[in-house]
């Protein structure tokens, strides 16, 4: 009995070790949903799986799109026409935003997110930047052009040489020349039976049976050789992109309007920060050496320190987030700050210019009369302009042109100091008077310093 009663103890405990080891399985292993749901009628809370599926992380490459305008609405009389790679997206929305006050500004994207100087498009390699620029020019007539580029462009140089031309007299998409003549395909019944003297025999063969296909079929034109490939930052790199930078600016300048590039921020990254400051050293060179505005955004967007920053001050002043998760594009608030420094060029070049200048007259003059042949020459019913800023002393001579013009001022004092550069003498006691001992204080013995000092006086 007692054995019994020990066996019936030793199969419930290995009972309870087999459910506890069930129940530890069950939690840590996927259930299906019927046995989740049983199990938690009974009490259980097995543990779900987390997923290991991260979230897309998002496109910051694309900026908002531009908001909609109403209606009544009139129409700008200033367009600018901003075209780049993604940053330029970034400085147009940034636009729209500084210059939605001013209605006389309108704002034209023109843009390419994954272009650049070296491609602009990676299925066509043959377009780039100043074909479209100029189409662009053509199609939308700006009156400011704002570029902003290079993000992409941090990648080899392949270098092409063009094909060479064709042989003069050489049919078109036939070879240049050949290595040994081919032979002659045989002839068929028709050329056997033209013989010479046969009008026939001058008749082609694709004559006698049209649907028969060409012999020598013409060969595609031969496409640029590439004569070698440079990596990004070395000489030869700089060399061929410098020469890109001057073709897009040639053309961007044909419009005869101002032009602004617009420098490149810094980025998260030291690498990616220097390569930002080799390419906006060389936007700088060129823009400068072309004679248009380079606009330099650098200091906006780093700390005192010059490094990377996700926020700083606002366009406001505020301490906002200015850059993107990515590191690399903006916020809203940073757009608007990254368009405050095209902004306020645009707005420098709008307000300079010839300005005309109309003489008022209080009644209406008699023209005058024609000059006789002989005689005196008539004068104009109006003299020159004279400019605000003329010199107050001009006087008669000056108006009339004469070199006989008076000294500023005939002052003594004025002509040995400003004329002779004599020094002025101070008076007595002045702060500036340095003589020693000091005059007209030491004759009355009230200065302490000279009543006791023991170095001879004069």
């Amino acid at each position: 009995m007692a054995n019994r009663s020990l066996r019936n103890q030793r199969l419930s405990a290995l009972f309870l070790i087999g459910a506890a080891a069930a129940l530890a399985v069950a939690t840590t292993l996927p259930m299906p949903a019927q046995a989740q749901r049983l199990f938690d009628w009974f009490g259980g809370t097995p543990q779900r799986p987390s997923p290991d599926v991260r979230a897309p992380q998002a496109d910051f490459s694309r900026a908002p799109a531009p908001a909609r305008k109403p209606p009544d609405t009139p129409a700008p009389t200033s367009n600018v026409l901003v075209i780049g790679d993604s940053m330029a997206d970034w400085l147009a929305y940034g636009l729209e935003e500084a210059l939605a006050e001013t209605p006389e500004f309108g704002v034209i994207r023109k843009h390419r997110t994954t272009s650049g100087l070296l491609r602009y498009d990676p299925r066509n390699e043959t377009q780039d930047w100043a074909g479209v620029a100029r189409e662009l020019i053509a199609t939308e007539k700006p009156n400011f052009i704002v570029m902003m580029l290079g993000l992409n462009d941090r990648q080899p140089i392949r270098e092409r040489v063009a094909a060479p031309p064709p042989a003069r007299g050489a049919r078109p998409g036939a070879p240049a020349a050949a290595a040994t003549p081919a032979p002659a395909p045989p002839e068929s019944p028709a050329q056997q039976a033209a013989r010479p003297g046969d009008p026939e025999a001058d008749k082609p063969p694709e004559a006698d049976n049209p649907d028969q296909p060409s012999i020598a079929a013409p060969e595609p034109a031969a496409r640029p050789r590439v004569a070698g490939t440079h990596e990004f930052r070395s000489e030869k790199w700089t060399e061929l992109y410098a020469k890109r930078i001057d073709d897009t600016i040639a053309v961007l300048k044909s419009r005869g309007v101002p032009v602004l590039w617009v420098g490149l921020p810094s980025i998260r990254g030291p690498r990616s920060t220097s390569d930002m400051v080799y390419l906006n050293e060389l936007f700088r060179t060129r823009a400068e050496k072309a004679g248009i505005v380079f606009v330099d955004v650098w200091d906006g967007f780093v700390d005192e320190g010059g490094r990377f920053v996700l926020q700083g001050p606002d366009f406001d002043g505020q301490i906002r987030r200015l850059r993107s998760g990515d590191g690399v594009y903006f916020t809203k608030s940073g757009a608007r700050k990254l368009a405050h420094y095209a902004e306020r060029e645009i707005k420098r070049l709008a307000s300079r210019g010839p300005v005309a200048v109309a003489l008022p007259t209080s009644e209406p003059q008699p023209q005058s009369p024609a000059a006789k042949t002989g005689g005196p020459t008539a004068r104009p019913l109006a003299g020159p302009v004279m400019p605000l800023t003329a010199a107050a002393n001009a006087g008669e001579d000056g108006l009339l042109g004469g070199t006989n013009a008076r000294p500023a001022s005939d002052h003594v004092t004025v002509t040995r100091v400003l004329v002779n550069g004599e020094a002025v003498q101070s008076p007595a006691g002045r702060g500036d008077d340095f003589a020693w001992p000091r005059r007209g204080v030491a004759a009355f013995g009230t200065d302490p310093v000279v009543a006791t000092t023991t170095l001879p006086l004069p």
